[in-house]
């Protein structure tokens, strides 16, 4: 994983955080348990970084709820 990517995917964790009122270290077990940073922020890097915050926020929900989790 680049240094560009894995910078994305800790400023991801914590505009979760703030948004979720979680720790950050909440945060990325939740995104660890349902795959979210190896199955959606790391291959789509390329797009999400183009993304707005609050779209991005957003997605990793939608993602979390499909794969039957709950923020």
């Amino acid at each position: 994983m680049s240094k560009e990517v894995m910078e994305f995917v800790i400023y991801m964790i914590h505009a979760c955080a703030r948004k979720w009122g979680q720790s950050p270290a909440m945060v990325y077990h939740r995104m660890s348990q349902h795959n979210c940073i190896g199955n959606y922020l790391v291959p789509h890097y390329d797009v999400l970084h183009t993304q707005g915050t609050d779209f991005v926020v957003d997605d990793i929900e939608e993602f979390i709820g499909v794969k039957g989790g709950a923020v």
